[in-house]
């Protein structure tokens, strides 16, 4: 068994993390600052700021996909623990944390009966050192409460069979439990040989371009002033002549400006108007290149196509999102998998091996749901699959193809 590193080095460790999973949902929920050239826009437009919910679409349009059914093979009645513990909130809200923090945590907490409760944690409260082989934490840090200044009041550190709680105002007591892996369960987004706690939704090339793409909105808007009311201009008036108000002159829809002692006639001009298309072809093509990064399509990001596509073309354009959905699907399956098997041992009080799980899978509703022309096609289908091949469709294989 590896070494543990100790509470100290989990709590620092997370607090050189939690500003990289802070950032990635300020994009999420919108709620990131704008930097911008100073130097290019005048000093009565400096205030303004713009949002833009790209982040947020590309969180959503995934997480909303991954719904999760309901295990097969299902020896130790896992889908109990979740069905008793709201199982459309905690299974979307550990999916949706991990979307954009990477890395989302389960806790996994006995009630005064012993039966388990499940608790979701995002990436800012919660770390731990992962076993590369069954994807559970060797030992684990969580802060689990937290006052209305940020500062935690209730940490705890999980080890195999014990979680230790650290009130702040309070002497520190232990909680044995059977469980052979920590109760602090991690749920990953596409982990690898490098990153072992996963990549977020909300990449690098994600924020740069929202940001980039919120700069030309606000330029944008600041453009706009400037197009409604065109600046004009008097040549040869005289000296004297009487002055009048400029904005009276601009909403004017018409202006007296009388001949001078010697009967000339002042010249009056307006400056080119300024054009809304380089900022609306930017937007574009801004809007391109995050859809080329999150396999979503422009129409997914306010760009509407001229002509409404067909279930089938709208699904061959989602090609990309698919696939990412697919993976995303594998990945979370082995975390609600650790999820279910931990929790099974803290409800019966035993330590079973996991090794005991490895027939059980989970099931997932289809990534698409088909229309009607789709369900005619698979009709077709199934009906000459059947007659090669008889009884090779039941209900269940139906319900996985289609979705009802």
């Amino acid at each position: 068994m590896a070494e543990l590193i100790g509470m100290q080095r989990l709590k620092e460790k997370l607090i050189a993390k939690s500003a990289r999973v802070r950032l990635r949902y300020q994009y999420y929920d919108m709620h990131i600052t704008l930097r911008d050239f100073k130097k290019g826009l005048p000093i009565e437009f400096q205030w303004m700021q713009s949002v833009l919910g790209w982040c947020g679409k590309a969180v959503d349009s995934m997480a909303d996909r991954l719904v999760f059914r309901e295990f097969e093979n299902d020896g130790f009645d896992m889908m109990e623990i979740f069905r008793l513990n709201n199982p459309d909130i905690v299974i979307d809200s550990a999916i949706l944390a991990a979307l954009i923090g990477s890395c989302s945590f389960v806790y996994i907490a006995p009630d005064a009966d012993g039966f388990p409760r499940l608790r979701v944690l995002d990436g800012m409260n919660a770390t731990g050192v992962i076993d590369p082989v069954t994807y559970t934490l060797l030992e684990g840090y969580a802060v689990l409460e937290r006052d209305s200044d940020g500062k935690p009041t209730l940490e705890a550190y999980f080890v195999p069979g014990r979680t230790d709680f650290y009130p702040k105002d309070d002497e520190p007591y232990s909680i044995e439990n059977t469980a052979p892996h920590p109760l602090l369960v991690p749920m990953i987004y596409r982990p690898d040989a490098t990153r072992a706690f996963g990549h977020s939704r909300i990449s690098r090339a994600c924020m740069d371009l929202t940001a980039e793409a919120m700069r030309t909105l606000r330029r944008s808007c600041i453009a706009s002033e400037f197009y409604s009311y065109p600046q004009r201009y008097v040549l040869g008036l005289s000296q004297d002549a009487e002055k009048f108000d400029t904005w009276q002159a601009v909403m004017s829809a018409f202006l007296r400006i009388d001949r001078d002692e010697d009967g000339n006639l002042p010249q009056v001009g307006q400056f080119g108007q300024q054009s809304m298309l380089p900022y609306t072809d930017q937007i574009r093509m801004l809007a391109g290149l995050f859809a080329g990064e999150t396999g979503l399509t422009l129409d997914d990001l306010g760009m509407p196509s001229t002509n409404p596509s067909s279930a089938e073309a709208i699904k061959a354009s989602h090609e990309t999102l698919r696939l990412t959905a697919r993976k995303a699907q594998r990945s979370f399956s082995s975390g609600l998998l650790n999820v279910g098997f931990i929790a099974a041992c803290v409800r019966d009080g035993e330590t079973y091996k996991r090794q005991s799980v490895y027939n059980t899978r989970t099931v997932w509703e289809p990534i698409f749901e088909p229309d009607v022309s789709q369900l005619s096609g698979i009709g077709d289908a199934v009906g000459k699959i059947q007659m090669a091949f008889p009884d090779y469709f039941d209900e269940k294989k139906l319900r996985e193809l289609t979705g009802i």
